[in-house]
């Protein structure tokens, strides 16, 4: 009995101290606590935000839920119902959990849970969420060439825009996947391409027979993955013939083309000569003076004498 008085008189004493230095035992005031402050959920599936309240006195809290984002507040729960983005899409649950039936991406976004017990002498408490979601990528659109030639080098494309977070690329030959760093593995130790997880792009130094096949590539993050159809790409041989031929096609087409020129030139020569004055009558000659080489004075001719 002794004990149990002297028990009663420190916890007086307590509550007296705690209320002169203007401290309040848990047990006199609201404080909220949560399993995660930061979640991650997959889109369309459901999510519960928990705000659990350790301690309070008043029978009846009021308790709000506000989603924060880009720094602007909107209300989730006011009033006793749900309203805003989560309106038909959400539930509160005891004590003040938030249970999202299925998310969205739109939901990615701080939450803010508060809780006014007007009967506490701690009246108020709050708690902030993070909440993301994650996003299954789509079919990625790929890029492979239907056909190169031995020796030069080339890129194959891979682009996701949808998946949160960001997905990784993987590229696959023939329904085997390509390592990352081709000298990891004996199959793919004589390959030379290099492979971007974070962009999609393949690009091979040099590409050899043994390159030819059939590609795709996947993408791929926590939410899930998506692939593209599968395209071939053919490896050619170097045309040696058909490099000759286009060199004496460019040859050919070069000469033909200076002889062309030169004829046009010759027909303009043609044409401005028989336009000038050489159809016109040519002048009668002069008379010609029959005198002897050594006489210095003119001699008439015979015709003229009586």
């Amino acid at each position: 009995m002794k004990r149990c008085k002297m028990a009663m008189a420190r916890l007086v004493a307590c509550i007296v101290l705690y209320t002169s230095l203007g401290q309040i035992p848990s047990s006199l005031g609201v404080i909220l606590r949560t399993t995660d402050k930061i979640v991650w959920a997959n889109e369309f599936e459901p999510i519960e935000l928990t705000c659990l309240i350790e301690s309070i006195s008043t029978n009846n809290p009021r308790i709000e839920w506000k989603k924060i984002k880009n720094g602007i507040p909107s209300y989730v729960y006011f009033q006793n119902k749900i309203s805003g983005d989560l309106e038909n899409r959400a539930q509160l649950r005891e004590p003040a959990n938030i249970l999202i039936f299925n998310t969205s991406r739109a939901d990615t976004a701080e939450y803010r849970c508060e809780v006014a017990a007007i009967e506490d002498q701690r009246d108020f408490d709050e708690i902030l969420i993070s909440l993301a979601v994650r996003v299954k990528p789509v079919v990625p659109r790929c890029s492979v060439p239907e056909s190169v030639t031995v020796g030069t080098s080339t890129e194959l494309r891979c682009l996701e825009n949808e998946g949160f977070p960001a997905p990784q690329y993987r590229w696959f030959h023939n329904n085997e996947e390509l390592p990352q760093d081709p000298k990891t593995s004996l199959r793919f130790v004589n390959f030379s391409y290099i492979i971007n997880p974070d962009t999609g792009s393949l690009k091979f130094r040099r590409v050899r027979k043994e390159d030819a096949g059939e590609y795709y590539c996947q993408a791929k993050n926590d939410a899930g993955n998506a692939q593209c159809s599968p395209k071939v790409m053919d490896v050619c041989d170097v045309d040696i013939l058909g490099i000759f031929l286009q060199s004496c096609g460019g040859l050919m087409a070069v000469v033909t083309l200076i002889f062309v020129i030169y004829l046009m030139k010759r027909l303009c020569c043609y044409k401005s000569v028989y336009n000038g004055n050489n159809y016109n009558t040519p002048a009668q000659a002069p008379a010609i003076d029959y005198a002897d080489a050594d006489e210095g004075h003119f001699r008439h001719k015979s015709s003229f004498i009586i």
